[in-house]
């Protein structure tokens, strides 16, 4: 039989996780993480305007960088922040990250993290790509005027964020909660792509989510099959959790 990580819960219930799943007993990398990225956004702000900007838009994954070849920044803008976070946003940020690598061990947690992330940035730049933003001139204009969105800063957490928390809904274990769960977070995310004022960040939050969910489920249907885990029984726990 292969190997399974069990848990003693209170009351004496104990819970299995899938096969080759360690979880974290306590959480490491997610408040390293959080740290690190509170602890440059306090370094770069005491940079001057101008450096400040011109280092926060080198790693932007933005249309001008990635066009140009420069697919570090979907790594490297996960590191940076425009501003440094609040502390709701924060706490918010660390509980999510937290609970995702307490509940299915670092380096899956930072997996669908990244997913998100990567996959959000590369669908955004995709669609403003199709809609022109960053397209070179052509004919007899010499120069064509700098787009702002194609040069605009977009970096930050928040796209591995909303997956994040994506796949923690699309796998809490009772299937009530995890469809109102997953529904009100799809439904909050598609309210600002529907408004006039929306911008590609609003885009990307909802891709990212999508993304989470549909690695959620992906993640819960696997445990399912493995006859481990929360999926295992009588249909009462479907696979991990998300929040």
């Amino acid at each position: 039989m292969p190997k399974t990580v069990a848990r003693i819960l209170p009351g004496g219930l104990l819970r299995r996780a899938a096969p080759g799943v360690r979880r974290a007993a306590v959480p490491w990398a997610a408040p390293l993480y959080v740290g690190a990225v509170q602890l440059g956004a306090y370094a770069t702000a005491r940079l001057p305007g101008r450096r400040r900007a011109e280092l926060l838009r080198a790693h932007s994954t933005n249309v001008a960088n990635l066009r140009a070849g420069r697919w570090r920044t979907l790594v490297t803008s996960a590191a940076f922040v425009e501003h440094p976070l609040p502390v709701p946003y924060g706490a918010a940020l660390l509980a999510a990250l937290g609970a995702a690598e307490v509940r299915w061990g670092t380096r899956r947690a930072a997996g669908v993290f990244a997913a998100g992330h990567i996959g959000a940035s590369l669908l955004v730049y995709a669609g403003l790509r199709a809609r022109g933003h960053g397209r070179p001139a052509h004919g007899p204009v010499a120069v064509a005027p700098p787009d702002a969105t194609a040069q605009a800063v977009d970096v930050g957490a928040s796209y591995g964020f909303n997956a994040t928390v994506g796949a923690l809904a699309a796998t809490v274990p009772h299937r009530g909660i995890r469809t109102a769960a997953t529904a009100g977070l799809l439904a909050l995310a598609t309210v600002p792509v529907l408004r006039r004022g929306r911008t590609f960040t609003d885009a990307g939050h909802l891709a990212a989510l999508v993304l989470g969910v549909a690695t959620g489920a992906g993640m819960r249907s696997g445990t399912g099959r493995s006859g481990t885990g929360a999926g295992a029984g009588r249909g009462r726990g479907r696979g991990t959790k998300q929040a």
